[in-house]
Protein backbone atom coordinates (compact mmCIF):
# COMPACT_ATOMS: atom_id res chain seq x y z
CA UNK A 1 0.00 0.00 0.00
CA UNK A 2 1.40 3.38 -0.96
CA UNK A 3 1.65 6.25 1.49
CA UNK A 4 -0.99 8.13 -0.52
CA UNK A 5 -3.51 5.29 -0.33
CA UNK A 6 -2.84 4.91 3.39
CA UNK A 7 -3.40 8.64 3.89
CA UNK A 8 -6.72 8.58 2.01
CA UNK A 9 -7.80 5.52 3.96
CA UNK A 10 -7.07 7.28 7.24
CA UNK A 11 -9.07 10.30 6.02
CA UNK A 12 -12.09 8.05 5.38
CA UNK A 13 -11.64 6.33 8.74
CA UNK A 14 -11.38 9.64 10.60
CA UNK A 15 -14.44 10.98 8.77
CA UNK A 16 -16.44 7.87 9.64
CA UNK A 17 -15.36 7.87 13.27
CA UNK A 18 -16.52 11.48 13.57
CA UNK A 19 -19.85 10.93 11.83
CA UNK A 20 -21.07 7.36 12.26
CA UNK A 21 -23.09 8.02 15.41
CA UNK A 22 -25.19 10.43 13.35
CA UNK A 23 -26.55 7.32 11.57
CA UNK A 24 -28.17 5.98 14.75
CA UNK A 25 -31.82 6.69 15.53
CA UNK A 26 -33.91 5.91 18.59
CA UNK A 27 -37.27 4.18 18.44
CA UNK A 28 -40.36 6.27 17.79
CA UNK A 29 -43.48 6.52 15.64
CA UNK A 30 -43.75 3.54 13.29
CA UNK A 31 -40.37 2.19 14.38
CA UNK A 32 -40.46 0.33 17.69
CA UNK A 33 -36.75 -0.47 17.81
CA UNK A 34 -33.57 1.56 17.52
CA UNK A 35 -32.17 1.49 13.99
CA UNK A 36 -29.53 2.70 11.53
CA UNK A 37 -30.16 5.20 8.73
CA UNK A 38 -27.98 5.34 5.57
CA UNK A 39 -26.33 8.63 6.51
CA UNK A 40 -26.51 11.72 8.68
CA UNK A 41 -28.54 13.58 6.04
CA UNK A 42 -31.45 11.13 6.57
CA UNK A 43 -34.11 11.70 9.22
CA UNK A 44 -36.17 8.80 10.60
CA UNK A 45 -35.97 6.51 7.56
CA UNK A 46 -35.07 2.82 7.61
CA UNK A 47 -34.14 1.36 4.20
CA UNK A 48 -33.82 -2.33 3.30
CA UNK A 49 -30.47 -3.13 1.69
CA UNK A 50 -29.05 0.20 2.83
CA UNK A 51 -29.28 -0.64 6.55
CA UNK A 52 -27.63 -4.02 5.94
CA UNK A 53 -24.76 -2.61 3.87
CA UNK A 54 -24.00 0.39 6.06
CA UNK A 55 -23.95 -1.99 9.03
CA UNK A 56 -21.27 -4.10 7.30
CA UNK A 57 -19.11 -0.99 7.37
CA UNK A 58 -19.97 0.41 10.81
CA UNK A 59 -19.87 -2.80 12.84
CA UNK A 60 -16.07 -3.27 12.64
CA UNK A 61 -15.17 0.33 13.50
CA UNK A 62 -17.75 1.26 16.14
CA UNK A 63 -16.27 2.31 19.47
CA UNK A 64 -19.18 0.88 21.43
CA UNK A 65 -21.67 -1.99 21.27
CA UNK A 66 -24.15 -1.09 18.51
CA UNK A 67 -25.96 -4.43 18.54
CA UNK A 68 -29.26 -2.92 19.66
CA UNK A 69 -29.31 -0.65 16.61
CA UNK A 70 -28.25 -3.48 14.29
CA UNK A 71 -30.86 -5.93 15.53
CA UNK A 72 -33.44 -3.16 15.45
CA UNK A 73 -33.02 -2.78 11.69
CA UNK A 74 -34.14 -6.37 11.16
CA UNK A 75 -36.80 -6.35 13.88
CA UNK A 76 -38.44 -3.16 12.62
CA UNK A 77 -38.92 -4.67 9.18
CA UNK A 78 -40.31 -7.89 10.64
CA UNK A 79 -42.66 -5.81 12.76
CA UNK A 80 -44.16 -4.38 9.54
CA UNK A 81 -44.36 -7.66 7.61
CA UNK A 82 -47.90 -8.70 6.73
CA UNK A 83 -49.26 -12.24 6.85
CA UNK A 84 -48.30 -12.86 3.20
CA UNK A 85 -44.65 -12.00 3.86
CA UNK A 86 -44.80 -8.68 2.08
CA UNK A 87 -42.39 -6.34 3.83
CA UNK A 88 -41.75 -2.62 3.34
CA UNK A 89 -38.75 -1.50 1.33
CA UNK A 90 -38.44 1.44 3.66
CA UNK A 91 -40.19 2.63 6.81
CA UNK A 92 -40.49 6.18 8.07
CA UNK A 93 -41.41 7.08 11.60
CA UNK A 94 -44.23 9.16 10.12
CA UNK A 95 -47.07 6.62 9.53
CA UNK A 96 -48.65 8.63 6.69
CA UNK A 97 -45.47 8.38 4.61
CA UNK A 98 -45.49 4.60 4.96
CA UNK A 99 -49.09 4.39 3.80
CA UNK A 100 -48.45 6.51 0.70
CA UNK A 101 -45.44 4.42 -0.25
CA UNK A 102 -47.41 1.16 -0.15
CA UNK A 103 -50.04 2.61 -2.48
CA UNK A 104 -47.58 2.77 -5.36
CA UNK A 105 -45.03 0.06 -4.56
CA UNK A 106 -45.60 -3.49 -5.82
CA UNK A 107 -42.16 -4.85 -4.99
CA UNK A 108 -41.27 -5.93 -1.49
CA UNK A 109 -38.17 -5.78 0.70
CA UNK A 110 -35.14 -6.98 -1.24
CA UNK A 111 -34.01 -10.49 -0.32
CA UNK A 112 -31.34 -9.45 2.16
CA UNK A 113 -33.12 -9.61 5.52
CA UNK A 114 -31.76 -13.04 6.47
CA UNK A 115 -28.33 -11.93 5.24
CA UNK A 116 -28.42 -9.00 7.65
CA UNK A 117 -29.62 -11.23 10.49
CA UNK A 118 -26.79 -13.67 9.73
CA UNK A 119 -24.17 -10.91 9.72
CA UNK A 120 -25.34 -9.70 13.13
CA UNK A 121 -25.47 -13.24 14.52
CA UNK A 122 -21.96 -14.02 13.34
CA UNK A 123 -20.61 -10.70 14.61
CA UNK A 124 -21.80 -11.39 18.15
CA UNK A 125 -21.53 -15.19 18.07
CA UNK A 126 -25.20 -15.62 18.90
CA UNK A 127 -28.29 -16.28 16.77
CA UNK A 128 -30.76 -16.78 19.61
CA UNK A 129 -32.07 -13.22 19.26
CA UNK A 130 -33.62 -14.22 15.90
CA UNK A 131 -34.76 -17.74 16.87
CA UNK A 132 -38.43 -16.89 17.40
CA UNK A 133 -38.45 -14.65 14.32
CA UNK A 134 -36.87 -17.19 11.99
CA UNK A 135 -40.27 -18.21 10.51
CA UNK A 136 -40.79 -14.58 9.51
CA UNK A 137 -37.50 -14.55 7.62
CA UNK A 138 -38.81 -17.61 5.80
CA UNK A 139 -42.08 -15.83 5.09
CA UNK A 140 -40.32 -13.14 3.04
CA UNK A 141 -38.72 -15.80 0.85
CA UNK A 142 -42.05 -17.57 0.52
CA UNK A 143 -43.54 -14.31 -0.78
CA UNK A 144 -40.92 -14.29 -3.52
CA UNK A 145 -41.52 -17.98 -4.16
CA UNK A 146 -45.24 -17.38 -4.60
CA UNK A 147 -45.40 -13.94 -6.21
CA UNK A 148 -42.13 -13.48 -8.04
CA UNK A 149 -40.81 -16.82 -9.32
CA UNK A 150 -40.80 -17.88 -12.96
CA UNK A 151 -41.10 -21.42 -14.29
CA UNK A 152 -37.40 -21.26 -15.21
CA UNK A 153 -36.55 -21.10 -11.51
CA UNK A 154 -35.48 -17.45 -11.72
CA UNK A 155 -37.04 -14.58 -9.77
CA UNK A 156 -38.35 -11.39 -11.38
CA UNK A 157 -39.27 -7.88 -10.27
CA UNK A 158 -42.99 -7.10 -10.27
CA UNK A 159 -42.24 -3.69 -11.80
CA UNK A 160 -39.41 -1.17 -12.01
CA UNK A 161 -40.26 0.71 -8.81
CA UNK A 162 -37.82 0.80 -5.88
CA UNK A 163 -35.53 -1.97 -7.14
CA UNK A 164 -32.45 -0.33 -5.63
CA UNK A 165 -30.54 0.03 -8.90
CA UNK A 166 -33.11 2.61 -9.93
CA UNK A 167 -32.81 2.92 -13.71
CA UNK A 168 -31.06 -0.32 -14.62
CA UNK A 169 -32.10 -0.71 -18.29
CA UNK A 170 -32.72 -4.42 -17.78
CA UNK A 171 -35.73 -3.48 -15.63
CA UNK A 172 -36.41 0.25 -16.02
CA UNK A 173 -39.49 0.97 -18.20
CA UNK A 174 -39.87 -2.70 -19.04
CA UNK A 175 -43.18 -4.59 -18.82
CA UNK A 176 -44.20 -5.75 -15.38
CA UNK A 177 -43.00 -9.20 -14.27
CA UNK A 178 -40.62 -9.46 -17.22
CA UNK A 179 -37.20 -8.75 -15.69
CA UNK A 180 -35.38 -11.65 -14.06
CA UNK A 181 -32.60 -9.34 -12.95
CA UNK A 182 -29.22 -10.94 -12.34
CA UNK A 183 -28.89 -8.56 -9.39
CA UNK A 184 -32.15 -9.79 -7.83
CA UNK A 185 -31.32 -13.45 -8.40
CA UNK A 186 -27.85 -13.15 -6.87
CA UNK A 187 -29.36 -11.48 -3.80
CA UNK A 188 -31.93 -14.26 -3.55
CA UNK A 189 -29.26 -16.96 -3.83
CA UNK A 190 -27.33 -15.44 -0.94
CA UNK A 191 -30.57 -15.00 1.03
CA UNK A 192 -31.37 -18.72 0.70
CA UNK A 193 -27.83 -19.54 1.75
CA UNK A 194 -28.21 -17.25 4.77
CA UNK A 195 -31.42 -19.01 5.79
CA UNK A 196 -29.61 -22.36 5.62
CA UNK A 197 -26.66 -21.11 7.70
CA UNK A 198 -28.93 -19.50 10.30
CA UNK A 199 -30.89 -22.77 10.50
CA UNK A 200 -27.65 -24.60 11.18
CA UNK A 201 -26.72 -22.12 13.93
CA UNK A 202 -30.16 -22.55 15.50
CA UNK A 203 -30.27 -26.34 15.19
CA UNK A 204 -33.09 -26.38 12.63
CA UNK A 205 -31.68 -29.28 10.60
CA UNK A 206 -34.70 -29.71 8.35
CA UNK A 207 -34.64 -26.02 7.43
CA UNK A 208 -30.92 -26.17 6.74
CA UNK A 209 -31.45 -28.93 4.19
CA UNK A 210 -34.49 -27.22 2.64
CA UNK A 211 -32.79 -23.87 1.99
CA UNK A 212 -29.50 -25.43 0.95
CA UNK A 213 -31.36 -27.34 -1.76
CA UNK A 214 -33.28 -24.23 -2.83
CA UNK A 215 -30.05 -22.27 -3.09
CA UNK A 216 -28.48 -25.00 -5.21
CA UNK A 217 -31.52 -25.08 -7.49
CA UNK A 218 -31.38 -21.32 -7.98
CA UNK A 219 -27.64 -21.44 -8.64
CA UNK A 220 -28.25 -24.04 -11.35
CA UNK A 221 -31.07 -21.97 -12.88
CA UNK A 222 -28.86 -18.87 -12.98
CA UNK A 223 -26.06 -20.81 -14.64
CA UNK A 224 -28.46 -22.29 -17.17
CA UNK A 225 -30.44 -19.20 -18.12
CA UNK A 226 -28.28 -16.17 -17.30
CA UNK A 227 -24.82 -17.26 -18.45
CA UNK A 228 -24.06 -16.31 -22.05
CA UNK A 229 -21.38 -18.56 -23.47
CA UNK A 230 -21.03 -16.40 -26.56
CA UNK A 231 -20.14 -13.24 -24.62
CA UNK A 232 -18.62 -14.88 -21.56
CA UNK A 233 -20.65 -13.03 -18.94
CA UNK A 234 -23.86 -13.27 -16.92
CA UNK A 235 -26.82 -11.14 -17.96
CA UNK A 236 -30.31 -10.35 -16.72
CA UNK A 237 -33.03 -12.38 -18.39
CA UNK A 238 -36.34 -11.57 -20.07
CA UNK A 239 -39.08 -13.88 -18.78
CA UNK A 240 -42.00 -11.85 -20.15
CA UNK A 241 -42.66 -14.13 -23.11
CA UNK A 242 -46.16 -14.69 -24.44
CA UNK A 243 -47.65 -18.08 -23.55
CA UNK A 244 -47.59 -20.85 -26.09
CA UNK A 245 -50.97 -20.98 -27.81
CA UNK A 246 -51.46 -24.10 -29.89
CA UNK A 247 -54.53 -22.55 -31.48
CA UNK A 248 -52.37 -20.11 -33.47
CA UNK A 249 -51.73 -21.94 -36.71
CA UNK A 250 -48.67 -19.96 -37.73
CA UNK A 251 -47.00 -20.84 -34.40
CA UNK A 252 -48.14 -24.43 -34.06
CA UNK A 253 -45.62 -26.08 -36.38
CA UNK A 254 -42.64 -25.05 -34.28
CA UNK A 255 -43.59 -23.28 -31.04
CA UNK A 256 -40.81 -21.83 -28.90
CA UNK A 257 -38.82 -24.33 -26.85
CA UNK A 258 -37.11 -21.67 -24.71
CA UNK A 259 -38.55 -20.21 -21.51
CA UNK A 260 -36.27 -17.15 -21.25
CA UNK A 261 -34.29 -14.77 -23.42
CA UNK A 262 -30.93 -13.24 -22.50
CA UNK A 263 -30.86 -9.44 -22.17
CA UNK A 264 -27.46 -8.54 -23.58
CA UNK A 265 -27.10 -5.32 -21.57
CA UNK A 266 -23.77 -4.97 -19.78
CA UNK A 267 -24.20 -3.47 -16.33
CA UNK A 268 -22.12 -3.76 -13.16
CA UNK A 269 -24.60 -6.32 -11.81
CA UNK A 270 -23.40 -8.76 -14.48
CA UNK A 271 -20.45 -9.27 -12.09
CA UNK A 272 -22.63 -10.09 -9.08
CA UNK A 273 -22.32 -13.86 -9.71
CA UNK A 274 -18.70 -13.35 -8.56
CA UNK A 275 -19.85 -11.71 -5.32
CA UNK A 276 -22.46 -14.47 -4.83
CA UNK A 277 -20.07 -17.31 -5.65
CA UNK A 278 -22.25 -18.58 -8.50
CA UNK A 279 -19.79 -18.31 -11.40
CA UNK A 280 -17.51 -21.25 -12.11
CA UNK A 281 -13.76 -20.53 -12.05
CA UNK A 282 -13.68 -20.74 -15.85
CA UNK A 283 -16.57 -18.30 -16.15
CA UNK A 284 -14.94 -15.93 -13.67
CA UNK A 285 -11.76 -15.88 -15.74
CA UNK A 286 -13.67 -14.83 -18.85
CA UNK A 287 -15.74 -12.25 -17.00
CA UNK A 288 -12.66 -10.56 -15.57
CA UNK A 289 -10.32 -10.78 -18.56
CA UNK A 290 -12.84 -10.09 -21.32
CA UNK A 291 -15.15 -7.60 -19.60
CA UNK A 292 -14.04 -6.14 -16.28
CA UNK A 293 -10.57 -5.11 -17.50
CA UNK A 294 -11.85 -3.52 -20.73
CA UNK A 295 -11.45 0.27 -20.62
CA UNK A 296 -14.01 0.61 -23.40
CA UNK A 297 -16.69 -0.88 -21.17
CA UNK A 298 -16.33 -1.00 -17.36
CA UNK A 299 -12.74 -0.29 -16.36
CA UNK A 300 -12.54 3.38 -15.37
CA UNK A 301 -9.99 5.52 -13.47
CA UNK A 302 -12.17 5.51 -10.34
CA UNK A 303 -13.71 2.07 -10.45
CA UNK A 304 -16.47 0.15 -12.19
CA UNK A 305 -18.83 2.00 -14.49
CA UNK A 306 -22.35 0.97 -13.51
CA UNK A 307 -23.22 0.61 -17.19
CA UNK A 308 -20.81 -0.27 -19.96
CA UNK A 309 -19.61 2.76 -21.85
CA UNK A 310 -20.46 0.87 -25.05
CA UNK A 311 -24.17 0.75 -24.25
CA UNK A 312 -26.34 3.29 -26.06
CA UNK A 313 -28.02 4.16 -22.74
CA UNK A 314 -24.72 5.18 -21.12
CA UNK A 315 -25.01 8.57 -19.41
CA UNK A 316 -23.55 10.34 -16.39
CA UNK A 317 -26.46 12.51 -15.28
CA UNK A 318 -27.34 14.28 -12.05
CA UNK A 319 -30.77 12.95 -11.11
CA UNK A 320 -32.86 11.74 -8.22
CA UNK A 321 -35.91 9.45 -8.31
CA UNK A 322 -34.43 7.72 -10.19
CA UNK A 323 -30.84 8.11 -9.19
CA UNK A 324 -28.54 7.51 -12.13
CA UNK A 325 -27.03 4.03 -12.53
CA UNK A 326 -26.30 4.48 -16.26
CA UNK A 327 -22.55 4.75 -15.91
CA UNK A 328 -21.52 6.73 -12.79
CA UNK A 329 -19.32 5.15 -10.14
CA UNK A 330 -21.21 3.99 -7.06
CA UNK A 331 -19.63 2.84 -3.81
CA UNK A 332 -21.72 -0.32 -3.64
CA UNK A 333 -20.90 -1.52 -7.16
CA UNK A 334 -17.19 -0.93 -6.57
CA UNK A 335 -17.40 -2.86 -3.29
CA UNK A 336 -19.37 -5.85 -4.58
CA UNK A 337 -17.15 -6.26 -7.63
CA UNK A 338 -14.08 -5.95 -5.38
CA UNK A 339 -15.49 -8.62 -3.07
CA UNK A 340 -16.13 -10.92 -6.03
CA UNK A 341 -12.63 -10.42 -7.42
CA UNK A 342 -11.17 -11.17 -3.99
CA UNK A 343 -13.22 -14.35 -3.55
CA UNK A 344 -12.11 -15.76 -6.91
CA UNK A 345 -8.44 -15.06 -6.34
CA UNK A 346 -8.01 -12.03 -8.60
CA UNK A 347 -5.92 -10.37 -5.92
CA UNK A 348 -4.11 -7.80 -8.06
CA UNK A 349 -7.38 -6.69 -9.63
CA UNK A 350 -9.08 -6.51 -6.22
CA UNK A 351 -6.20 -4.47 -4.83
CA UNK A 352 -6.35 -2.03 -7.74
CA UNK A 353 -10.11 -1.53 -7.36
CA UNK A 354 -9.77 -1.02 -3.60
CA UNK A 355 -7.09 1.62 -4.17
CA UNK A 356 -9.23 3.42 -6.75
CA UNK A 357 -12.20 3.46 -4.38
CA UNK A 358 -10.22 4.69 -1.38
CA UNK A 359 -8.64 7.41 -3.51
CA UNK A 360 -12.06 8.48 -4.82
CA UNK A 361 -13.67 8.84 -1.40
CA UNK A 362 -10.58 10.11 0.40
CA UNK A 363 -10.15 12.92 -2.12
CA UNK A 364 -13.83 13.82 -1.92
CA UNK A 365 -13.69 14.17 1.85
CA UNK A 366 -10.40 16.06 1.67
CA UNK A 367 -11.74 18.45 -0.99
CA UNK A 368 -15.39 18.92 -0.07
CA UNK A 369 -15.59 17.64 3.50
CA UNK A 370 -18.20 15.03 2.61
CA UNK A 371 -19.17 12.16 0.31
CA UNK A 372 -21.54 12.04 -2.67
CA UNK A 373 -24.06 9.47 -3.85
CA UNK A 374 -22.27 8.77 -7.15
CA UNK A 375 -19.32 9.99 -9.16
CA UNK A 376 -18.03 10.75 -12.65
CA UNK A 377 -15.99 7.70 -13.77
CA UNK A 378 -13.31 9.77 -15.53
CA UNK A 379 -12.79 12.79 -13.25
CA UNK A 380 -13.89 11.38 -9.89
CA UNK A 381 -16.06 14.46 -9.31
CA UNK A 382 -19.14 13.95 -7.14
CA UNK A 383 -22.25 14.13 -9.32
CA UNK A 384 -25.18 14.13 -6.91
CA UNK A 385 -26.44 14.21 -3.33
CA UNK A 386 -23.59 15.62 -1.21
CA UNK A 387 -23.70 14.33 2.36
CA UNK A 388 -24.50 10.77 1.28
CA UNK A 389 -22.65 8.13 3.33
CA UNK A 390 -24.34 4.73 3.27
CA UNK A 391 -22.40 1.95 1.48
CA UNK A 392 -19.62 4.39 0.56
CA UNK A 393 -18.35 3.56 4.04
CA UNK A 394 -17.63 0.01 2.84
CA UNK A 395 -14.43 1.51 1.48
CA UNK A 396 -13.22 1.05 5.07
CA UNK A 397 -13.61 -2.71 4.65
CA UNK A 398 -11.48 -2.43 1.51
CA UNK A 399 -8.90 -0.37 3.42
CA UNK A 400 -8.75 -2.97 6.18
CA UNK A 401 -8.27 -5.71 3.56
CA UNK A 402 -5.43 -3.75 1.95
CA UNK A 403 -3.68 -3.35 5.28
CA UNK A 404 -3.87 -7.11 5.84
CA UNK A 405 -2.85 -8.04 2.29
CA UNK A 406 -0.21 -5.41 1.54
Amino acid sequence: MTDEIRRYGEIILDYTKRNYKKCFRDEGGELKYKFIVPGSCYSGELWDWDSWLVDLALNPIADEDIGEYERGCVLNFLDHMDDSGRTPIFIQQNPDALTEFFKVCKNTHKPCLAQHALFISRSYGDADWIRDKYPMLERLCEWYERESKHESGLYFWLDDFAIGVDNDPATFYRPEKSSASIYLNCLMYKELEALAILADMLGFDDKKELYSKRAEALRDAIREHAWDERDGIYYSVDVGLLPINKEIVLHSGCPRHWSTLIQRIESWSCFMPLWAGIATPEQAERMVREHYLDEKTFFAPYGVRTLSKMEKMYAVIKSGNPSCWLGPIWGISNYMVFDGLRKYGFIDEARSLAEKTITLFGRDIETTGELHEYYDPESGEGVNNPGFQNWNLLSLNMFHWLKENG
